[in-house]
């Protein structure tokens, strides 16, 4: 049985990763999340309901505590110190797997067109997942960092990844792909440690996603 902290589980790509391992037996869920009432429909049977802030480091140490893997999958301007506490926590408790969900262009790494497009729109946000990104590369953890193109709604599992230092590729991804690629290292808990991958749907090169 394998106990997974879900911090942030009232996420989109949270709930396609809740939603692909409702009915695994072998997977204990704890959903960590500020209102309960921000999950999509009722927790499944194999999953208990925390309420919390990661920010709250008492409530965090709580539920890290006993697990064998933390998914997070979290935003915000202190994402960055959101990304200590989980690291922290991580360390003080024991729990080496660490699955987290960063975002593109943190490393000036998307090139050509759809570059200089990404960064106009978002680069003045980038600065804290970067750091966090940092943090958690140093931290001896067995991580993986994620960072998924721009996200779509679309019912499909299809995916490539970049490692860290390759130029990203593509302009989107669906956030079921990246749910689904999550999954997949929840189930074999060795694949991809101590990587930083890119995230994208194949053959969506362009000047900037299809859907804008």
């Amino acid at each position: 049985m394998r106990k997974v902290l879900v911090l942030g589980a009232g996420g989109q790509i949270a709930r396609w990763v809740i939603e692909m391992l409702a009915h695994n037996r072998d997977v204990e869920l704890t959903l960590f999340l500020r209102h309960a009432k921000g999950l999509k429909g009722s927790a499944p049977k194999n999953s208990q309901v925390v309420e919390g802030d990661v920010l709250n480091k008492e409530r965090l140490n709580q539920a890290v505590a006993g697990q064998d893997m933390v998914y997070a999958n979290l935003s915000g301007d202190d994402i960055d110190l959101q990304a200590n506490n989980i690291v922290e926590a991580m360390s003080a408790a024991g729990v080496k797997r660490l699955i987290f969900v960063a975002s593109l262009g943190i490393y000036d790494e998307v090139p050509g067109k759809f570059g200089a497009w990404n960064r106009r729109q978002i680069a003045a946000y980038l600065p804290p997942f970067r750091r966090a990104a940092d943090i958690i590369e140093a931290s001896g953890l067995n991580y993986t960092i994620l960072r998924p193109a721009w996200l779509t709604d679309a019912d499909e599992v299809d995916y490539e990844t970049t490692a860290r230092n390759e130029p990203f590729k593509g302009t989107e991804v669906s956030r079921k792909s990246v749910g689904a690629l999550i999954v997949k290292m929840i189930d074999s808990p060795k694949l991809s440690v101590r990587s930083n991958l890119g995230v994208n749907k194949p053959n969506t090169d362009g000047d900037k996603p299809a859907f804008l």
